[in-house]
C-alpha cells in the first residue's frame, strides 16, 4: 500500500493541474470501491471548484468551493492518472477508457484526472471541510512527522510502558501518521534498532533519535518520488526511484551495507508483515 512518500508524491503531481480548476463533469462507472461512494457524488462534484489539494496521512483531500472535500484513498492499486495538461516534461494524451478507471475527472483546463483501481481496494468520500478531521477515517490518526507536534518529547510520552515492538509501535497511525512497512524498516536500521525491540524500554535518548530519522527517510523518499512498488506510479505515470536506496527493505539475504559489516540482511514476520533488518548492525 502507497505510504507518506508516495501519496505526497502523487498530491505534488496533481496540485499544479487541479488547484483553481473548475470539475466541468465527474463521471462515477460503478457504485463503490472498497466502500459505497456517497450519495449523488457525481452531481455534487461537478460545477465545483478546487481550492486545494492537501494530504492527511496516507489521504489526499481536495477542498472544494461546495464546502466539502474530496477524500481519496489509493489502496493496494489505485492510481492517479493526468491526461490533457503538461506535468513537467510529461504529456499524456487522453487515453482510451480502461475497464477499472473509476472515477473520471474533467477539469475546465482540459485536463483529465483519472481513478484506476484494479482491485477496488481504494476509497472515495465527500465530507464537509469545516469538519476537519472529525471524519471516522481521520479521527484517530496521530501527528504528521513533519509537523510541530510531532518531536521528542511526544514520541518519548507516547512509547513510555508499552509492551509492543517498537516496529509495530511506528506502525500505528495512532501515533504517527502516514508511516508504513516499508520506511520504518528504513529508519529502524538506521537508528541501530532491532524491530523486535520492546518500544517502552527503550531509552528516552533512543526514542528521541527516531524523530529526525524518520523526517530524514521520508523526505529522502519525497525527493526521489516514492517508491515504486507493484502497482504505483507517479501522477505522470513515471516511476519512484527511492527503492533503489533500500538499505534493508526486500533485500533479505544480501550483505548489509554498513561499511565493514559481514552480516547479510534477515527477515522476520510481525503481525504478518515482513521485517528486514540486520541481525549485526540493529541491536
Amino acid at each position: 500500500m502507497p505510504e507518506l512518500p508516495e501519496v505526497e508524491t502523487v498530491r505534488r503531481g496533481l496540485e499544479p493541474v487541479m488547484t483553481d480548476q473548475t470539475i466541468t463533469t465527474a463521471t462515477v462507472n460503478r457504485p463503490d470501491l472498497r466502500w459505497p461512494f456517497p450519495p449523488r457524488m457525481a452531481e455534487r462534484l461537478t460545477g465545483a471548484s478546487v481550492l486545494a489539494l492537501r494530504r492527511r496521512s496516507k489521504y489526499i483531500l481536495a477542498d472544494l468551493s461546495t464546502g466539502e472535500s474530496l477524500l481519496i484513498h489509493l489502496g493496494m492499486s489505485g492510481r492517479i492518472l493526468i491526461s490533457g495538461a503538461m506535468q513537467g516534461d510529461f504529456y499524456h494524451d487522453h487515453p482510451a477508457p480502461a475497464k477499472h478507471d473509476h472515477v473520471v475527472l474533467t477539469l475546465g483546463n482540459g485536463a483529465r484526472i483519472t481513478f484506476n483501481d484494479a482491485r477496488r481496494f481504494g476509497a472515495m468520500d465527500l465530507l464537509e471541510t469545516a469538519l476537519g478531521d472529525a471524519h471516522p477515517l481521520l479521527a484517530n490518526i496521530g501527528p504528521e512527522p513533519f509537523g510541530n507536534s510531532f518531536n521528542e518529547t511526544y514520541l518519548t510520552e507516547r512509547l513510555k510502558g508499552r509492551k509492543t515492538a517498537i516496529k509495530s509501535a511506528l506502525l500505528d497511525q495512532r501515533i504517527v501518521a502516514g508511516l508504513g512497512n516499508i520506511y520504518v524498516c528504513e529508519v529502524l536500521y538506521r537508528a541501530g534498532l532491532h524491530p523486535a525491540r520492546p518500544a517502552g524500554k527503550l531509552a528516552k535518548a533512543t526514542v528521541a533519535g527516531l524523530v529526525p530519522l524518520i523526517r530524514e527517510v521520508l523526505a529522502e523518499a519525497i525527493e526521489a518520488g516514492g517508491s515504486s512498488l507493484r502497482d504505483y506510479r507517479q501522477a505522470d505515470g513515471e516511476l519512484g526511484y527511492f527503492q533503489h536506496r533500500f538499505r534493508t527493505y526486500g533485500r533479505e539475504d544480501e550483505p548489509c551495507v554498513t561499511p565493514g559489516c559481514t552480516a547479510s540482511i534477515a527477515r522476520i514476520v510481525q503481525s504478518g508483515r515482513s521485517s528486514f533488518y540486520c541481525p549485526a548492525c540493529q541491536r
